[in-house]
């Protein structure tokens, strides 16, 4: 059944919604450093172009009204605001170079660029740590600020079709089918990051065996974090009803 334009208007405004409500729980959860990270979704109108929040705003504020909506060449197409430059040529590699992926989420946390700085990807310590078991590397390249689009392309080499990358000395990326998936993912790893340097701290830790981190990894699936993400969702429309009062319509 072919989609309407009031299907592709309800679609829009769903995804920009849940964008602005990312951008909240980011802001919320600490996630926020100044004007570093980005979080973006894919058109379902024009696949071939993006939104995010304009550069320099504050996370905790963004409203569906505000993002703006960014083409091929990196202009803005839809909506006012500059955007930040390392996002767009990062997010444009990721999404070109992954046409399954709808949203991407990046920034700069505090146990994200820690373990970013040590030579090393997640071990499957726990049940929430094999969600990213055989499906995240590390991204070993550090060369200041990303300014140009090679330097963005190389990261989403190394991304590959995984579903996260750490970034040396950096931080981590996370990409999904939904952005549900990569927002759930890139919280979920925050805390997974956190939880082995602690088990560092500690000293010796019991990693999950092969086979048992294989398949549960295999129940991490996109659908359980879509669920999670709407566990979240809920939680930041409750929490700041100024949002909630924008929600487009089921």
């Amino acid at each position: 059944m072919p989609t309407t334009t009031v299907d592709l208007r309800h679609e829009r405004a769903v995804r920009k919604h849940k964008l602005a409500a990312s951008y909240r729980l980011f802001s919320r959860f600490g996630f926020d450093e100044g004007a570093a990270g980005h979080i973006t979704v894919r058109d379902p109108g024009d696949p071939q172009t993006y939104w995010v929040a304009p550069f320099g705003r504050h996370f905790g504020t963004i409203g569906s009204d505000d993002l703006v909506r960014v083409g091929e060449d990196g202009t803005v197409v839809e909506g006012d605001g500059p955007i930040n430059r390392a996002g767009y040529f990062i997010h444009s590699a990721v999404h070109t170079a992954r046409p399954d992926v709808d949203g991407a989420a990046h920034a700069h946390t505090t146990h994200g660029r820690t373990f970013s700085a040590m030579r090393r990807t997640l071990r499957p310590l726990t049940q929430d740590s094999c969600a990213f078991y055989r499906s995240h590397s590390r991204f070993a390249e550090f060369s200041g600020v990303v300014r140009d689009r090679v330097y963005g392309d190389r990261i989403a080499a190394a991304l590959g079709d995984g579903r996260a990358l750490i970034l040396a000395n950096h931080g981590h990326l996370t990409a999904a089918a939904s952005l549900d998936a990569a927002v759930w993912w890139f919280v979920s790893m925050e805390r997974c990051f956190q939880s082995e340097l602690l088990a560092l701290a500690a000293g010796e830790a019991d990693e999950i065996g092969a086979s048992d981190a294989e398949l549960t990894a295999s129940q991490h699936t996109v659908e359980y974090a879509e669920l999670c993400f709407s566990v979240l969702y809920e939680r930041i429309l409750h929490e700041q009803p100024d949002l909630a009062l924008s929600r487009p319509d089921a």
